[in-house]
């Protein structure tokens, strides 16, 4: 069998990508060895393979440098609004060649590096992963930081530089042991500590309310000491900056010790200052509750708080005096994005902040606060749910938690005017949690400070409405939106997978690098034989070269020719690891029963981390190598089936397995999983999923069509109405033999000889505590492994499933989900009358939520559901054709069509007073309800249209721009989003001697309300 090519031999034959030039190539040389002379003070005749290592990457990083200052000298001088993205992770994994792709110099360091007698690939495996993350939630934001940089938004990471980041896994007898991630020890070559920009941060002490306002005294101080790393877009010289604090102890911490005499005392404990940014918690999908935990979360709020307002204050390159003073315009200029609840303590912080530092009014200081913070929601999971000790905030941060007492009592006061005598609601709603120990629930802070609130899928986001917060989600409909989560292609395709990039890059030229949806083209490629072999013999070679890959790490030999089966992701219940093992088990027993038979020969590959202190999770990685022992070594098996456990799972990890992998295992229990990232980057990379309708996988059938995934099992109802009825395990474990042997099996020892009560307590949880249905799920998980192993047997009809799963992928980009996010903050496809939200009317899609950017027009459930036109408004004038008001909600087709006829539902009783509804006519067409739903909204007390303009102004942020409208007419549009202006469907509500009408680019509707005609003039 031929030896696999390694990237390095294939970028050296002629490639579609582009050959270096001699020029690049000689820089390239003479920047290296300049860099291994002066910066690391070396020959080659004493370089280590690190110092090459080191070389190269500071001769990258030197092309990154003026890109980097030149960009953030461009955000000083056009002062767009800038975007900070708050995670208490970054699992950014390796930077050299994610660097050398984003800047197109890949060829050229391939060629120079070959030169100097060096292996480029040999280089880029020397490099540590940047390990501050878990796993989904973290890798989404280094995806979300790589394509706001690819779009050109200004906008910034912040977040904590670890010392240790996740731990590294071992397994030593199968069981996992966990060493520390020292991977600062040699030295970041990306990094750029910034201590000119050093912020105190502070803790404990007392509040005290004084004439002057609040104070809070006799603090605690800590440093945050800033490390910047460059972020490059993909070939746009767009460089941002993640910005990561390191937790430094003052000078004169615990001075009053000197003072005793215990000088080395004092100095010692300097550390536990420094112990806040010294390692990541290793849990995922799981609350602790630890006080440094909670440190960690307030030292970056409150350093990138700071940060982000000096930077609002200052408007000119490098000024650091106050120019901004007035905070009216911070959330015009300001978006905080919260990365689930970790970083909850921006609002309070930024409360505190405003009202006791900058002296602006609560009411204020609270409006500016919810424009500027939104909340991503990341698990339904209750154990995942921040919930703070009071007793914790009250000795750590006591002025935070009377900001959050007085934010609670508000809200409540809210919640009791509008459902008066409902205490159960209050109680559901309330931020304190009462009970022996009060707690502070932070996604409730979080929903109620924040504009926005979105989940991660549109299944998880159904889900958060209706069930995690449904009582507000009646409150506020409009604030509640989905923002699928996606993948950027540069390192999940381009980077990790270049021989099938190159394949498409033939095709469909490179756009799709950018614009994911241009996958689309391959679609007539699907028969195409050609295609199709080149799109084969890619996945061989990748499989090739994996199979090297473990045999050389891993001591393990594997078929190359057999189906890679591969499940990895973090160990959780949840997640279903074990219903996979339960398979295993049953192909081998199938085996053994009759060896005899053709069986397609897979290789099943696990892999992921557990948390440290999650013993089920840690059983569970002990079952899977322990089935590994037993089947690897059955010569009756041989090398039809194999289990690998893929040690130390970890982004470098993925970067290699997934290009290789046949199978994509996506089999979390429905309703549980609140996206995915992986299974959209084993879709790109040409694996078909097998998976329940959880998460990302119901978009990605609906993308690809249902029959080009394998979906099996529980729907979310299923799982809810096995819930009413009570789940019992034994009754599936009784009527599936096979299901029974493989159980039996585990609980008697078979597995583990030498312990037989190993799996004891794995055994006990699936037979009487299982919450995620394992044995309800396990007969049609099997009947659907033998249709993967039916079509794997037909290996053209596999790869003509593959290529459509790869064409079908485009939705799953992050530059997607980025431009979703931007184009909500700028406008959702809402006609917006008025910024401040004093009047509205309805998107043609309703379906696509409400804007923050105005005070939409709020929704009944059943209409905001159903598409249906509703309007709720004060009475008043609006102009001499709309005078029909009703105090009930208009039902009807709406601009969709769709629907019964028009009818008056009845106003919520809380909703009635003062409150009153346009009725539309029966029978009226789209033009006419464009033109009737106008209103005003209760809340603003105003009972006029705001000043019309005489022009419209286009997009937002730095492509805002005023275009002047034809004579005679008038724009009422705060403005238009960028979504619409790309997509060329400008819907806009134009105002003219006192007529309204609805209309697209060209001004083509038919009539006003009154009848008169309306002439067609092209909008500029």
């Amino acid at each position: 069998m031929a030896k696999p090519l390694t990237d390095s031999e294939k970028r050296k034959q002629i490639s579609v990508r582009g050959i270096a030039g001699l020029g690049d190539v000689a820089e390239v040389r003479k920047s290296f060895n300049r860099h291994l002379h002066f910066t690391l003070v070396k020959d080659r005749n004493v370089a280590t393979p690190r110092d090459y290592f080191f070389a190269l990457a500071h001769t990258v990083r030197d092309h990154l440098v003026g890109r980097w200052i030149r960009t953030q000298q461009h955000y000083y001088e056009r002062d767009p609004k800038r975007i900070y993205y708050l995670s208490l992770e970054f699992y950014m994994g390796r930077t050299l060649q994610n660097t050398m792709v984003n800047l197109g110099l890949q060829n050229a360091c391939d060629e120079a590096i070959y030169q100097l007698g060096l292996d480029l690939e040999e280089l880029e495996e020397i490099e540590e992963d940047a390990g501050l993350g878990n796993g989904g939630l973290g890798r989404l934001a280094a995806c979300f930081l790589d394509s706001m940089a690819t779009l050109g938004l200004a906008a910034y990471g912040y977040g904590i530089r670890y010392e240790f980041g996740i731990f590294n896994q071992k397994i030593v007898n199968g069981w996992q042991v966990e060493e520390a991630d020292d991977w600062l020890r040699y030295g970041n070559p990306w990094e750029k500590a910034r201590p000119e920009y050093m912020l105190p941060v502070h803790f404990y002490g007392r509040v005290e309310h004084t004439p002057d306002g609040v104070k809070w005294l006799d603090t605690q101080v800590v440093l945050a000491m800033p490390y910047d790393t460059p972020v490059p877009g993909y070939k746009n010289n767009t460089v941002n900056t993640m910005r990561l604090w390191s937790a430094k102890a003052p000078n004169d911490f615990k001075l009053q010790d000197f003072n005793v005499g215990d000088y080395i005392e004092a100095v010692l404990d300097r550390n536990l200052a420094e112990n806040i940014s010294r390692v990541l918690y290793p849990n995922d999908n799981f609350f602790e509750g630890k006080e440094l935990r909670l440190k960690q979360e307030y030292f970056v709020v409150a350093a990138t708080l700071q940060d982000i307002i000096r930077r609002f204050k200052s408007s000119k390159f490098g000024c650091r005096d106050p120019v901004r003073t007035c905070f009216d315009t911070f959330p015009d200029k300001v978006a905080i994005q919260l990365n689930d609840t970790h970083p909850a303590l921006s609002i309070p912080e930024l409360m505190r902040i405003l009202v006791d530092v900058e002296k602006v009014d609560w009411d204020k200081a609270w409006e500016i606060t919810k424009k500027t913070c939104a909340y991503t929601n990341h698990t339904v999971l209750p154990e995942a749910l921040e919930r703070w000790p009071v007793s914790m905030f009250e000795k750590l941060l006591p002025r935070h938690l009377d900001i959050i007492y007085a934010i609670n009592q508000r809200h409540l006061d809210h919640v009791a005017a509008l459902f008066p005598g409902d205490v159960d609601r209050l109680r559901r709603m309330s931020v304190i949690e009462e009970g022996d120990c009060k707690r502070i629930n932070m996604a409730h802070l979080c929903v109620i400070g924040s504009h926005a609130v979105n989940g991660v899928a549109r299944i998880h986001s159904e889900i958060v409405k209706q069930s995690v917060f449904k009582d507000f989600y009646e409150l506020e409909p409009e604030k509640f939106q989905n923002k699928t989560n996606g993948i950027t292609p540069r390192r999940w395709l381009l980077l990790c997978n270049p021989g099938l990039a190159d394949v498409i890059v033939e095709k469909i030229g490179e756009e799709f690098l950018t614009d994911l949806s241009q996958l689309k083209k391959l679609l007539p490629l699907v028969s195409d034989e050609a295609f199709i072999r080149d799109v084969a013999k890619v996945k061989q070679e990748n499989k090739l070269k994996f199979s090297a890959f473990l045999e050389k790490e891993y001591k393990v030999k594997i078929n190359p020719s057999s189906m890679f089966d591969v499940h990895v992701k973090r160990i959780h219940e949840y997640k279903r690891q074990l219903l996979n093992c339960l398979h295993v088990i049953t192909l081998y027993n199938r085996i053994k029963k009759d060896p005899a038979k053709a069986f397609v020969p897979r290789t099943v590959m696990i892999g992921g981390k557990a948390a440290p202190g999650y013993h089920m999770a840690k059983m569970i990685i002990k079952l899977v190598t322990s089935i590994g022992d037993v089947v690897n070594h059955d010569p009756v098996v041989g090398d039809r089936l194999k289990v690998i456990f893929l040690e130390n799972y970890r982004v470098s990890l993925a970067e290699k397995v997934i290009p290789a992998a046949d199978l994509s295992q996506q089999i979390s229990t429905a309703g549980t999983e609140a996206s995915g990232t992986g299974n959209m980057k084993f879709m790109l990379n040409g694996a078909l999923t097998i998976g329940t309708m959880d998460g990302a996988n119901v978009e990605m059938a609906e993308e690809a069509g249902v029959e080009n995934l394998f979906i099996f099992g529980l729907r979310v109802e299923d799982v809810e109405a096995l819930d009413r009825k009570g789940y019992n395990a034994r009754e599936f474990y009784d009527h599936l033999p096979e299901l029974k042997q493989a159980v039996d099996q585990i609980s008697s020892g078979f597995f583990s000889p030498r312990e037989p009560d190993c799996f004891k307590d794995v055994v006990n949880m699936l037979m009487h505590h299982d919450r995620f249905k394992v044995f309800a799920d396990y007969e049609a998980y099997m009947q659907c492994q033998a249709q993967v192993d039916q079509l794997y047997r037909n290996p053209k009809e596999w790869t003509k499933k593959v290529i459509r799963n790869i064409a079908c992928s485009g939705k799953f980009s992050s530059d997607r989900t980025i431009t979703d996010f931007v184009s909500r903050d700028s406008c959702c496809g809402c006609f917006c009358l008025a910024r401040d939200g004093s009047a509205a009317v309805l998107p043609w899609n309703l379906g696509q939520g409400c804007c923050p950017c105005c005070r939409p027009v709020p929704f009944c459930d059943s209409c905001h559901v159903l598409g249906y036109v509703s309007c709720c408004a004060h009475k008043g004038p609006l102009g001499p054709e709309v005078t029909s008001f009703h105090s009930a909600w208009t039902a009807g087709p709406g601009l969709g069509g769709r629907g019964e006829p028009f009818s008056a539902l009845p106003l919520p009783e809380a909703d009635a007073p003062g409150k009153t509804c346009l009725a539309l006519p029966e029978g009226e067409g789209r033009e006419q309800a464009a033109a009737f739903t106008v209103g005003l909204l209760g809340k603003s007390g105003r009972t006029t249209l705001p000043e019309a303009s005489t022009t419209l102004h286009v997009g937002s942020g730095l492509h805002r721009e005023a275009l002047p409208l034809p004579p005679g007419l008038q724009c009422l549009l705060g403005k238009v989003c960028s979504r619409c202006t790309a997509y060329q469907s400008h819907w806009r509500l134009l105002f003219s001697g006192g007529k309204f009408w609805g209309c697209g680019h060209a001004l083509a509707t038919s009539a006003t309300p009154c009848g008169s005609s309306v002439r067609e003039a092209a909008l500029p």
